[in-house]
């Protein structure tokens, strides 16, 4: 079947596969301007970290499309003020901030025609995600057994991506190199996106899963039901530390516990060598509802208080490797991630 792309460009407006509604409604939103792109972001209509930067990359080709600017310094103001709100909408995942700063770096350099230069800068973000995540997806199948039971969180696939996915780009690759994979699929509290999502990408491929409580990971790895954990990434730090999934931290703490690989799958547009750490890496608060209720149902007493953080950060020494669209770095990560960088760094020069 054709692969799952849930973002599109449209010429004067972007379409975006609503994953509010998934798994029961496959329905598609269209948006005409920035302000738009960053309801559907905020509100987790397209969300994952390579998807949003994506997004992030069409708002601001929007705002320059449909600017009134009769000059290029004009031009360059209205979409500053695009990027300002953009950025503004989801503050873990660093891809978000990297695609905007590299619209904005086109923007700098004084095209003739500043808005395809834009544009196509947008859509060479789109393109290269989705190719980046195939590479990250062969690198990392290699790491698996020809027979193996992987587990992973949330969801890392086409649907947080341009296309393909990462940690599920690890498995997709895996099967069509003919490994025998069956996904243990953790539901990811509070907003499902383990049981909706990625159960929902992997029963359109056919490759077989098994929907599990979080609560249940421990004792799957305990019963030997676990052979690898992989899981994606919304920022990691220049040591390795890496944020993902609220409940991601307590799978790595299982996996080492049981002497498991747990491998970390991201593109290196979600590192950030600014950060020495992840003690410094910015957790989104989301609203306590999504946990005070499921769905649409209130499941806590009247005026209960919830707290919700996004995600959480998974410290470098419990991953096994982070397989990167440049390679796979193995512990200590630090030299590592920064070879890698500079390698990235050139090719988008060139």
């Amino acid at each position: 079947m054709a692969e799952i792309t849930p973002i599109e460009w449209l010429g004067d407006r972007v379409r975006i596969l609503d994953q509010t509604l998934l798994p029961g409604k496959v329905a598609w939103i269209e948006t005409r301007d920035w302000v738009e792109v960053g309801h559907a972001i905020t509100g987790m209509k397209i969300r994952g970290a390579p998807a949003i930067g994506v997004a992030a990359a069409f708002g601001i080709a929007l705002a320059a499309l449909h600017s009134a600017a009769r000059t290029n310094a004009e031009l360059v103001a209205d979409i500053g003020r695009a990027a300002q709100g953009l950025r503004a909408t989801r503050p873990t995942g660093r891809n978000l901030f990297w695609a905007i700063d590299r619209v904005l770096q086109v923007a700098r350099q004084d095209p003739a025609d500043l808005k395809a230069a834009i544009t196509g800068q947008a859509l060479a973000i789109q393109r290269e995600d989705i190719e980046s995540c195939k590479r990250i997806g062969d690198f990392g199948a290699a790491l698996l057994p020809e027979k193996a039971t992987v587990l992973t969180h949330c969801n890392a696939g086409a649907l947080a991506t341009a296309g393909y996915g990462t940690a599920l780009g690890v498995i997709r690759s895996a099967v069509r190199m003919g490994k025998k994979i069956h996904a243990l699929v953790a539901e990811t509290r509070p907003l499902l996106q383990g049981a909706r999502l990625t159960a929902w990408e992997l029963d359109q491929e056919g490759i077989p899963y098994t929907i599990i409580a979080d609560t249940a990971v421990g004792h799957c790895m305990q019963e030997g039901r676990v052979d690898a954990a992989v899981v994606g990434a919304d920022r990691i730090a220049a040591n390795g530390d890496a944020a993902n999934k609220i409940g991601t931290y307590a799978v790595s703490v299982l996996a080492k516990e049981h002497a498991l690989p747990f491998y970390v799958a991201a593109p290196m547009s979600s590192l950030d060598l600014s950060l020495e750490s992840g003690a410094a890496i910015p957790i989104e608060q989301r609203p306590a509802e999504e946990v005070l209720r499921f769905g649409n149902q209130v499941v806590s007493p009247e005026g209960a208080a919830a707290f919700n953080p996004a995600f959480d950060v998974t410290p470098a020494r419990h991953i096994t490797a982070i397989v990167t669209d440049r390679g796979v770095a193995s512990p200590p990560y630090r030299r590592a991630l920064k070879a890698f960088a500079s390698t990235a760094s050139r090719s988008i020069v060139e």
